[in-house]
């Protein structure tokens, strides 16, 4: 009696459900069928399984693949179309079904789940076919968006080709109807004509694209009682209630947040992410003449009731990422160590929040062919609601409160991050993972609103703020990947430091927790020029793109430094030290600016506050060998240093028992670097009695050995402390002297060293006079003159200790040499086209590499912004120790990392 018995049960009460998901990729009508049945109608059952099939978004993008969709659109791109046009319209009708939003979670929604899998007929769930809509169209579109030739085609065909249909008002009404007494006279005029033109056809409307009806959706879906927002504040049968999710901007009250809803919101938000990816198929080159129509339709065509909306969602979601009102086992858990190892899931709370910040970048830095900022009558450029509505209406923030809150929600997320870092546990909290976001939207905070800036720099956190900054720098600096957000960070502080009420706070001392590695730091002064120092000397030119912006900010802020400690004035110091090496210099076009602007720095501490800082004068008579050699630098004297370190260099390798050289020293190890600026000052000291006013001097320490990157070239100025300033005739004459010696002719010299021959730059006479003759050097050397006599005089007999030197300098006055300060002048951080498709491509490249775990939204499509070059992950440290330690709990992946090469 058991032989009629199958073999194999088929999904007996859903025990065996997953079999048909299994089945989906292989099984003729399944996914395969999208490619090699051609026509398949709008009405066929086919379709049903997209909405049914799925229950989560890594099961629609582990059995749809990217092969799967590009071969349809190969092969049946009428398929895709109609995948489109069907999941969409199952989208619009399902929101306006009476059944959705199902609830999802309960028993019944569970037992209706289980019942289906069985064959069971069931009222369907219409929270999951939405979901699953969602899904379909995150994985079927950005293949859509990369396939080349046709492509724009076909999405305004699918997407945004508008449908006349028969208008059903009433046409036998005249065209021109005068009833109204305050009509216009053109109205008037027109009147006698209506009856010669009679509609002999019936009148005809466009209803909305599917790809305007398609953002509508997503925008009600946001605000969606029951699937979004709680079902409590839903008024009478409207679900549908435009209202900000919590408190913050625009709204005193929060909702109250659930996982259900964190995870929903962020597939609504995933989607339109989607959507906006449009940018990332497009050449960078053709990134402002072609610009995406679905970014153009959000920012211009949106809503402002939706647009305001959304806009203070996202911003309070993300402002309060430390609090929530969601109370999980995660939220739970959180504040534990470890808790990231043993929780390996993702926090739908932190998913969120990293969605909402993406999207907010994304709509902030949207400037492509209409939505580019207007040119204002002050020759500023600034948006309007026309070209980008959400650009605007950041810009017309103008109340206290709300510029407190964005930077305290700021602030507190990069103290938590600090918190990750500094931690005696080392990986006892995991990294935020929206750091880079947040930093652009500060950025974008303080570009579209001044007043905004003003107040960041006014308040007394201001400078906490820029030490979390560059804490941050300094310790991301060392990888590849995360250069760009280093990048970012250095304009942003080149921006910061332009402004005037930023150096009246740099003698404020810093209340942030900072690291003990970093030693005492007396002021915002002293850590901005350790944080800048540790980036440009540790770095061996990986990071020469920031070295301008950073060092003009070391200019900006000079003339308002006061009391520079001992450390700090020697980073000072050594930064010079370093631009002014020979091989440095010759090395690359631009590296003279970097020379430049570090002298401008110690002319304007001269100017300004020389009494203030002796320790940085005291550095100036030490290294005075330098500026003087400056003051008669040419390309034989340049080339014959090179050759004469490369040399030693040689003589040092044959050594086996050498010292390490000086400049190799860890900044953090405080009795090594104490030893090396002893030994610094010693060699200055004796170089005071035994210094040949003609040789060419020895070797200095730089970087210069090392691999060493084109910088970028900032704008050229001129030089504010040699032209208008009146000096004593000394000063004249020892400018005369700096300018009449002879030059030597480069011609006659030997070919040039290997290690100046890089990036196809070979320096010429004519190139080093261009610049030499520019340097900003007078201010320096009518220093050193006026005061290095009286100096050597107290240190004749090594009798007077350099306490007595520095009480000396600080009572110095210039008055009498250089009567007259220069203006004060700042050099801003200012936009160009390169800069803006560089900031869009990181935007871009940190959602991609987001996007690729779990999900791989955005893989194996051909991405055009920006290039990605896959990488080994690195060998796994402490961290993964521990994991290892505590042992099968825990489940560790293997995926490849991401880093990004961007373009622009």
């Amino acid at each position: 009696m058991f032989a009629k018995l199958p073999q194999s049960f088929t999904a007996p009460f859903g025990l065996l459900g997953d079999e048909a998901k299994l089945a989906f990729p292989s099984q003729p009508n399944g996914i395969t069928k999208l490619a090699t049945a051609r026509h398949i109608p709008a009405s066929d059952a086919y379709w049903e399984q997209y909405f049914v099939l799925f229950d989560s978004p890594s099961e629609v993008f582990s059995l749809i693949t990217t092969h799967h969709i590009r071969r349809a659109l190969t092969e049946a791109p009428e398929n895709v179309a109609t995948l489109i046009k069907v999941v969409a319209s199952r989208l619009f009708n399902s929101i306006s079904d009476h059944t959705f939003p199902s609830p999802a979670g309960s028993v019944a929604a569970y037992a209706s789940s289980f019942i289906k899998s069985a064959g069971v007929s069931q009222e369907k769930v219409a929270t999951k076919e939405v979901l699953n809509c969602l899904r379909v169209l995150q994985r079927v579109l950005p293949v859509v968006f990369e396939v080349e030739g046709e492509s724009n085609a076909f999405e305004i065909e699918v997407l945004w080709k508008k449908e006349e249909v028969p208008d059903d008002t009433d046409s036998s009404e005249p065209q021109f109807v005068i009833e109204d007494e305050e009509g216009s006279d053109q109205e008037s005029e027109d009147e006698p004509q209506a009856p010669q033109t009679p509609q002999k056809k019936p009148a005809k409307k466009l209803l909305p694209s599917l790809g305007e009806r398609l953002f509508g959706a997503l925008t009600d879906l946001l605000f969606c009682c029951g699937f979004s927002l709680p079902k409590n504040i839903q008024v009478d049968h409207h679900k549908i209630n435009y209202v900000i999710w919590e408190k913050g901007i625009g709204s005193a009250t929060s909702l109250g947040n659930t996982t259900m809803y964190d995870n929903n919101k962020t597939e609504v938000l995933r989607l339109l992410l989607v959507l906006l990816s449009r940018q990332i198929y497009i050449p960078a080159a053709s990134l402002f003449s072609n610009p995406s129509i679905f970014s153009l339709h959000v920012v211009q065509k949106m809503p402002r009731r939706d647009v305001l909306t959304i806009l203070c969602s996202l911003l309070n979601t993300a402002m309060n990422s430390s609090t929530t009102d969601t109370i999980t086992i995660g939220t739970i858990a959180g504040k534990l160590p470890y808790n990231h190892l043993v929780f390996k899931g993702e926090d739908p709370r932190t998913t969120l929040i990293t969605t909402s910040l993406q999207v907010l970048c994304v709509l902030l830095d949207f400037q492509s062919g209409t939505a580019r900022d207007h040119l204002a009558d002050n020759q500023t450029t600034s948006p309007t609601v026309k070209t980008n509505a959400f650009r605007y209406f950041i810009m017309k923030l103008h109340r206290t409160q709300d510029f407190e809150y964005l930077l305290d929600g700021i602030l507190n997320i990069m103290e938590q991050q600090m918190a990750t870092m500094k931690n005696l546990l080392p990986g006892a909290k995991k990294s935020l993972p929206y750091m880079t976001e947040i930093i652009i939207l500060f950025w974008k905070l303080i570009e579209l609103k001044k007043k905004f800036c003003s107040f960041v720099l006014d308040s007394e956190k201001s400078m906490d703020f820029v030490a979390c900054l560059l804490f941050y720098c300094v310790e991301i600096k060392d990888k590849p990947q995360q250069h760009g957000v280093c990048r970012a960070i250095s304009y942003i502080i080149q921006t910061l430091s332009a402004e005037p009420a930023f150096g009246l706070k740099l003698s404020n001392p810093i209340k942030v927790q900072i690291p003990t590695k970093w030693g005492p730091v007396d002021s915002a002064a002293d850590f901005m020029i350790h944080a800048i120092y540790s980036i440009v000397a540790t770095t061996s030119g990986a990071l020469a793109s920031l070295y301008p912006a950073l060092i003009i900010a070391l200019s900006n802020i000079a003339p308002y430094l006061k009391h520079t400690s001992v450390t700090a004035s020697a980073r000072l110091i050594q930064l010079f030290t370093s631009f002014s090496n020979p091989l440095f210099l010759l090395s690359d076009e631009g590296h003279p600016r970097l020379l430049f602007f570090m002298l401008e720095v110690f002319s304007a501490v001269i100017h300004y506050h020389p009494a203030e800082n002796p320790n940085i004068t005291y550095g100036i008579l030490q290294a005075r060998k330098i500026f003087e050699d400056l003051g008669t630098f040419t390309l034989a004297r340049g080339l014959r240093e090179v050759k004469r370190a490369q040399l030693a260099k040689e003589d040092r390798a044959k050594d086996a028992k050498g010292k390490a050289r000086m400049h190799d020293v860890e900044m953090g190890d405080a009795g090594a670097e104490k030893a090396r600026l002893l030994e610094s000052e010693g060699a200055i000291r004796s170089d005071y009695q035994e210094r040949e006013p003609d040789s060419p001097g020895s070797p200095r320490t730089s970087q210069g050995d090392e691999a060493i990157t084109r910088s970028f070239m900032s704008p050229g100025t001129e030089n504010p402390y040699s032209a208008n300033s009146p000096i004593s005739e000394k000063a004249r004459g020892k400018m005369r002297e700096r300018r009449s010696l002879s030059i030597d002719n480069a011609n006659a010299l030997e070919r040039l060293p290997l290690g100046l021959m890089r990036n196809g730059f070979v320096p010429t006479q004519e190139w080093v006079t261009s610049w030499q003759q520019g340097l900003p050097l007078d201010t320096v050397m009518v220093f050193i003159s006026d005061v290095v006599q009286k100096v050597e005089d107290m240190q004749r007999h090594r009798t007077v200790p350099s306490a007595e030197v520095l009480k000396f300098l600080s009572s110095i006055s210039l008055d009498r040499v250089i009567p007259n300060k220069p203006p004060i002048t700042a050099r801003r951080f200012l936009w160009s086209d390169a800069s803006m498709v560089w900031l869009t491509s990181l935007i871009w490249g940190e959602i991609y590499v987001r996007g690729m775990t779990p999900l791989g939204i955005w893989n194996a499509t051909n991405v055009r912004l920006f290039f990605v070059k896959h990488t080994q992950n690195q060998q796994r440290q402490i961290t993964d120790t521990v994991t290892n330690v505590v042992g099968g709990l825990l489940r560790r992946t293997t995926d490849s990392g991401q880093s990004r090469q961007r373009s622009g």
